[in-house]
């Protein structure tokens, strides 16, 4: 079977020829028909709506590519055939279509579907309960006009037999209490009346109230509807009235993906989960079908970026004059009015940005089972399908397992918080780039804590933080302190000394890295001396941080003492002492 083909006989399947056909403007069903690439066509019978089901999903940070993919037998001649329903977010440029068999693609449409009622299952929901409402009030308004006419009836026979009565009563021909009878009845009848029409007044005010809601409801929900539908109206010029297989693809809006981990220590190996975290609100449900993560952002402008000259200009004060009425200036655009000139011209670029640029979306990854490297971007391909509704949740699919080699040791802080933490490091000897993403920290099956994994190349080495460990026991303990008084024309002097006790309550050796300072002086004033440190540190900052490894067996306990010394010259007093 031969490929789908364009019109002048490039093939329009993908991967064969020239590209697949583009989606030209969006047009109205039943308008003038576009032909890409030829003249007018005869208005055929009726379009064929093809059955195309979504057959595999490329999912980017911030988008999704769908393919549809369908089969179908058309007639020879000419055939408009519509592919649809697809999401109102798509974008109309993105759609192309390609396949297979005796047929030309002549050209491609996004065409807009109406129907008589809202597609919508809220309007559609909000607009049936208007109905029954409507349909209320008029009901409400029938009873009201019965007992309007009720009560008219009541009143005029009550006056017109009271007439009579009073004639016969006056002549000895009636009965007084039979009158009287009548008369209660008529009263009874025109009270019942009455209540009635207050009873079906107060319903009526009732459904009044229900229908304004419903209405505002109404206007919401519509004014964030668009159009009831839209299709592909794909035009073929089919050469046999054999089988031909279409194949749709667009870019639709509402959708993603990012990276999150489990990394869990077990010994000294360290294994690291990598799951794809997939979401998507595009309006309509990706079935189990080939899904493909993505690290490309098609959105993402290919311009090579170009620097603007960085100028550099002394600050010139202005007179006073021009002081005056640039403030006015800014007071009255505040207000809405217009600037007030100056009294004279500005200097050229006064008041100008100094810097200027747009602001880069980070690059996000994708996740799947087998990876391929691209030249600017990787595709991971899940082991399994995995389906994905478009109601927003997140649904995880596992992009590969990484069994690492780790170096383990413990951080400690004392002179914060006597807790250690245990520090994993080790190096990525896997073909993967991971992204980042958060991060579930396991012991073994316990579960630790979270932290984040920045972006992890092959052969790099990263430290990672897995959480505290109660074994190692921390102590920092204030042994020493001593203050001089000040002396006429003398300095004073200050002086404390620390010891930090680590004992070791696990069953293998540990490392252990202790950090503590020293204060800088900030003034020439006082001066900062650490006169004992036992044992030596292996390194001291510029900012007065000191470190040292201590590597401790199952149940040893080692020491760090620190001794240090402030002096005050004459007169000066100090901030931001704290032991």
């Amino acid at each position: 079977m031969e490929s789908v083909r364009e019109r002048g006989g490039a093939d329009a399947a993908h991967g064969g020829g020239e590209g697949p056909t583009s989606a030209g403007a969006v047009r109205e069903p039943g308008g003038p028909d576009a032909v890409h690439g030829g003249g007018e066509r005869p208005a055929s019978a009726g379009p064929v709506v093809l059955d195309a089901p979504i057959v595999a999903v490329t999912v980017y940070p911030d988008r999704a590519r769908v393919t549809r993919r369908g089969k179908l037998r058309p007639p020879a001649g000419l055939s408009t055939v519509h592919i649809g329903p697809l999401p109102l977010g798509l974008h109309r440029d993105s759609v192309r279509v390609g396949g297979h068999g005796p047929a030309t693609v002549l050209g491609v449409d996004v065409v807009v579907r109406h129907h008589p009622r809202p597609t919508d299952e809220t309007v559609a929901r909000v607009e049936e309960a208007r109905r029954a409402v409507t349909a209320e009030l008029a009901e409400l308004a029938d009873d009201e006009a019965v007992e309007a006419q009720r009560a008219e009836f009541l009143a005029t026979l009550a006056q017109r037999a009271g007439s009579t009565y009073a004639r016969a009563v006056a002549a000895g021909e009636a009965d007084p209490a039979a009158v009287a009878t009548f008369a209660d009845s008529i009263a009874d009848q025109l009270a019942a009346g009455k209540a009635r029409q207050r009873d079906l007044a107060r319903r009526a005010e009732e459904a009044r109230d229900r229908k304004d809601a419903l209405d505002r409801r109404l206007k919401e929900v519509s004014g964030k509807r668009g159009p009831d539908q839209l299709a592909a109206a794909v035009s073929l010029q089919v050469t046999a009235a054999e089988g031909v297989e279409l194949e749709l693809s667009y870019v639709v809006e509402g959708a993603g993906w990012e990276s999150t981990y489990d990394v869990r220590l077990a010994d000294d190996r360290l294994a690291v989960t990598w799951f794809g975290l997939v979401t998507q609100h595009t309006g309509e449900d990706w079935p189990e079908c080939e899904l493909v993560l993505s690290t490309a952002r098609p959105a993402t402008t290919t311009t090579v970026p170009d620097l603007d000259p960085w100028y550099l200009d002394r600050i010139r004060p202005l007179p006073v004059a021009r002081a005056v009425a640039a403030s006015r200036s800014r007071e009255m655009l505040r207000a809405g009015g217009p600037p007030v000139p100056p009294p004279a011209a500005m200097p050229a670029g006064f008041g100008g940005d100094a810097f200027a640029g747009d602001a880069e979306v980070a690059m996000l990854a994708e996740s799947t089972g087998v990876v391929e490297q691209g030249v600017a971007a990787a595709t991971y391909r899940p082991e399994h399908p995995v389906a994905v509704p478009a109601d927003g949740t997140a649904h995880r699919a596992t992009v590969a397992v990484l069994d690492l080699g780790a170096e383990l040791d413990y951080v400690t802080a004392p002179a914060q918080s006597p807790d250690a933490h245990l520090r994993a490091t080790a190096v990525n000897t896997s073909a993967h780039t991971l992204l980042p993403g958060p991060a579930s920290v396991f012991h073994d099956a316990d579960f630790v804590g979270t932290t984040r994994l920045e972006t992890w190349a092959p052969g790099e080495e990263v430290e990672l933080a897995l959480g505290l460990d109660d074994r190692i026991r921390v102590e920092r303990k204030l042994t020493r302190r001593t203050a001089t008084k000040a002396a006429l024309g003398s300095t004073r002097r200050r002086e404390v000394e620390y010891r930090t006790t680590v004992a070791n309550h696990t069953p293998r050796p540990a490392k252990v890295t202790v950090l503590d300072q020293i204060p800088v002086s900030r003034d020439e004033g006082i001066t900062v001396r650490a006169f004992k440190v036992d044992p030596n540190p292996v390194d001291r900052t510029d900012l007065g941080v000191l470190s040292w490894k201590l590597e401790l067996a199952p149940g040893e306990t080692k020491e760090v003492n620190m001794g240090l010394r402030v002096e005050l010259a004459r007169g000066v007093e100090m901030s931001g002492w704290r032991e």
